[in-house]
């Protein structure tokens, strides 16, 4: 009988060693006490806590307004009654209302569970990476990863993005992936992209919504977007979103460092860290990538476009930030593609250069992207412009020239401040050795950290200019043998034969 508490009559009757005839005639006698799941149930042994309150006063609440959760009942009994001992009756009161909420309680929203079909859906969203702490060269790296999920499948494409979430940015990632996998889905899901489209006027917010649409058109893709707010429409790619950035981190873990020496390792990082999730996919995308649509014979457009005015500053402003270019420039109307991190430059028809893009401040400061390359030359001739220069924090290409800088200032004589550190940004450009001087320069204050009690801080440029000066390479001596032009008779097929 000790057996059949917990188990059938033919398991508990071979456990105790005789037949099920004999364990079912042992459990059918009249005899014999009833088993203990037969006993009736007991009766409360303490008095109901909630005697009187509850059809008084809790349950009028809760069927006024069903909404209302335990701990806010808890807490308005707490001010009705003080002397009570609620805190103890916590887990009760939960108990109890949940009870009344499964027999009472208002209908709830129903997620209707959906059978992907292989190449028909594929879902894109972004995901803030601020709480993951990566850092590019000891900076901790403010970014966001535009994410792109196949719903049947669930192979992945992941990339970095600077800015906010944007049309370019996800026209980008979205071209990516497609071209990456090699084939398109029947429809494109994606949210209701009003963070892209948030602080554009309505004809821009129109424009851009126009170009989606355009888009899609290109690759033969269906745009469909989830209601604003009601992030499990974009279940297959959320969840996704969760699973990727706890395994990022994980990921990180295992490296032992969250800091990157460069964009380009982060980005390089990012890839093979989804190139094996997608591996391990491989019999699934096999299958999904026989029902995908073929691909345009070509990409299409996916960055904005701007024009810009080179001013006599040698640059442009373009979105609240300032862009130095060559002096070469100045005057010239320029064409601008703006991707998430750089801009195209175009002079009629013609790519003149690249820049790295700059973002405004959160404040709404103007923003600078600086290449002393640029105007080194020209602030040659006019050093003293450096000491009020409004983009002069932006100039430096390393820490190590800015710390140089006040502590050449510090000394008090600016004229001199001015000359030497625009003599050491031309001997960076100059001798290509910008990273090696900035070594150099933080050694140099190192070794000299007390000479503001010794008569002020110097650097030797002439000793810096023999130790990176350029070495220019000796061109060898070439000795040419010319042949005698009777030699190129041979040659001819007549000669040879009357030879």
């Amino acid at each position: 009988m000790d057996f059949r508490r917990h188990h059938p009559q033919p398991v508990a009757a071979a456990k105790a060693g005789f037949s099920e005839r004999t364990g079912r005639r042992i459990e059918t006698a009249h005899h014999l006490p009833p088993l203990p799941f037969d006993k009736p149930r007991s009766r409360r042994r303490t008095a109901d806590p909630f005697l009187g309150l509850w059809d008084g006063e809790i349950r009028p609440m809760l069927e006024a307004t069903p909404g209302l959760r335990p701990v806010t009942l808890l807490e308005e009994m707490q001010r009705r009654y003080p002397d009570h001992d609620w805190d103890r009756l916590r887990r009760s009161l939960e108990r109890r209302v949940r009870a009344w909420s499964a027999e009472h309680g208002a209908d709830r929203e129903v997620i209707f569970r959906q059978d992907h079909i292989p190449g028909q859906q594929a879902l894109s969203d972004f995901t803030d990476m601020g709480d993951v702490g990566v850092s590019v060269a000891g900076q901790a790296l403010d970014h966001r990863l535009y994410h792109f999920v196949l719903a049947y499948s669930a192979w992945e494409h992941a990339e970095l993005v600077l800015g906010g979430e944007s049309f370019t940015a996800l026209a980008v990632g979205l071209q990516n992936a497609l071209w990456m996998l090699g084939g398109v889905p029947a429809e494109h899901r994606s949210d209701s992209l009003s963070a892209a489209f948030r602080n554009l006027d309505d004809d821009a917010r129109l424009d851009q919504t126009r170009r989606y649409e355009a888009f899609c058109v290109h690759y033969g893709m269906t745009p469909t977007r989830n209601n604003t707010g009601v992030a499990h429409e974009n279940g297959a790619i959320e969840s996704q979103h969760g699973h990727l950035k706890r395994r990022v981190a994980q990921a990180l873990l295992l490296r032992g460092s969250a800091d990157f020496a460069s964009l380009d390792a982060y980005r390089a990082w990012i890839a093979d860290f989804i190139g094996r999730r997608n591996a391990r996919r491989g019999k699934m995308v096999r299958l999904e990538a026989t029902a995908l649509h073929a691909l345009p014979s070509r990409r299409t457009t996916d960055y904005d476009e701007a024009t810009v005015f080179v001013t006599s500053s040698s640059g442009f402003v373009l979105r609240k930030v300032f862009y130095t270019v060559p002096s070469r420039l100045i005057g010239f109307r320029m064409r601008v593609r703006i991707y998430d991190d750089r801009l195209d430059c175009i002079v009629g028809d013609s790519p003149v250069l690249t820049l790295r893009r700059g973002r405004s401040g959160a404040d709404g400061r103007h923003g600078h992207v600086i290449d002393y390359r640029h105007v080194i030359h020209s602030l040659r001739r006019k050093p003293m412009a450096l000491l009020n220069l409004v983009y002069r924090d932006a100039l430096f290409p390393r820490p190590a020239y800015r710390l140089a800088w006040e502590r050449l200032l510090a000394d008090g004589d600016a004229s001199a401040a001015c000359k030497t550190m625009v003599a050491l940004l031309l001997l960076a450009h100059e001798s290509g050795h910008e990273a090696e001087l900035a070594v150099a320069l933080s050694d140099l204050m190192g070794q000299n950290a007390g000479a503001e009690m010794n008569g002020g801080f110097a650097i030797d440029l002439a000793a810096l200019r023999t130790r990176f000066a350029t070495v220019r390479g000796i061109m060898p001596d070439i000795v040419v043998t010319l042949p005698s032009v009777a030699s190129y008779d041979t040659l001819l097929p007549s000669m040879g034969q009357a030879a």
